[in-house]
């Protein structure tokens, strides 16, 4: 029988699912859930993807994290402290306009393809 609680390590996380300009870690995957982080580093422009089915939320743990998004002309900032919730299917992409990489907690709800790169 698998521990009820379980403690993931920072120094356990694995890469996953690149993207252009992000560096993401995997904490656990579950069949419905997927929990991790994800670093941009300064300056750095993410390449446009979409996270199928999931709905997304992100808690920006340090930095500026910058999205555009399909339909929105210009684009969102949140920095520490703030959530960001990313529909299923919105095509998106994060960047930092700092000078300091800009980190934030990954939660994925719904059991699809974790992140979908897309060209536009």
């Amino acid at each position: 029988m698998p521990e009820p609680v379980r403690v993931i390590r920072a120094t356990d996380l694995l890469p996953a699912d690149p993207t252009p300009g992000m560096h993401r870690e995997l904490a656990f995957e579950l069949p419905l859930l997927w929990s991790g982080k994800v670093r941009t580093e300064p300056g750095a422009i993410s390449g446009w993807h979409h996270h199928d089915l999931n709905e997304t939320a992100l808690y920006v743990v340090s930095g500026i994290l910058r999205l555009e998004y399909d339909g929105l002309d210009g684009w969102i900032d949140a920095e520490a402290g703030d959530f960001v919730h990313v529909p299923a299917f919105t095509v998106h992409r994060e960047s930092n306009p700092t000078d300091e990489p800009s980190y934030a907690v990954i939660a994925r709800v719904g059991g699809g393809v974790p992140t979908v790169n897309v060209s536009r």
